[in-house]
């Protein structure tokens, strides 16, 4: 996860039961054992510089997370009782995210699903701004013109991903990604929202991934 040095992130080594936790600061605090270059790109900053850092060392599940441990308003994305993070990670299916490869810890399917972005749409909406530059933004990153017509998965870019499944794309891969993020000139909100519709392509899904709420409660919680 990524945190400022503020942050109360005590709950990730104290109340998770089967997790290690990498705290990573973003806030130019290099007296912290894992700590960002800057503070750019939101969490895919943490997240990238994780996978970068540890390649050849990744524990066998990896969940990425925000720094907020439960509660309305900062967690109302996390789908999970209080929205609590501990809930989530705790009681998450492990096997389920071995076998996929990838499991989206929210269920919830609003906002993100079925059909966030359209990249391609013309003419573009200018109130869109992250799928207006996701375009330019996949053929920077990805280095093709394979851009899918619609991307759509439920926010907020928090989940949980196989080490087999990160290891399908070379530490090169991931370079490349990061260099874009610290690089570009777009708004450092945007960056971090564009890489949140992508990351489930990243991670070896269709462009859009969009199970049932009854599926990813059984699929990824093994509840409901």
């Amino acid at each position: 996860m990524g945190a400022l040095s503020t942050d109360d992130v005590a709950w990730a080594t104290t109340k998770l039961h089967r997790w290690d936790a990498f705290v990573y600061t973003v806030d130019n605090n290099t007296t912290m054992p894992f700590h960002t270059d800057r503070n750019k790109g939101r969490e895919a900053n943490a997240y990238l510089t994780h996978i970068i850092q540890n390649y050849e060392s990744l524990h066998t599940t990896v969940a990425f997370v925000h720094s907020h441990e439960f509660g309305w308003l900062r967690a109302w994305h996390t789908d999970a009782p209080r929205h609590s993070n501990v809930e989530s990670l705790n009681s998450l299916n492990i096997d389920f995210v071995q076998r996929n490869g990838y499991a989206n810890l929210r269920c919830l399917p609003d906002p993100g699903c079925p059909d966030e972005v359209r990249p391609l749409r013309e003419p573009k909406d200018e109130g869109k701004t992250t799928e207006a530059v996701f375009a330019a933004a996949w053929r920077e990153i990805f280095h093709n013109d394979d851009v899918p017509e619609v991307v759509g998965v439920a926010c907020c870019a928090q989940f949980a991903v196989s080490k087999q499944q990160i290891l399908q794309r070379t530490k090169e891969e991931y370079i490349r990604m990061h260099a874009w993020l610290m690089n570009t000139q777009l708004d450092d909100q945007v960056v971090g929202r564009v890489f949140e519709y992508l990351w489930h392509i990243i991670f070896g899904q269709e462009s859009v991934y969009c199970p049932s709420l009854a599926q990813c409660y059984r699929d990824v919680y093994g509840t409901r």
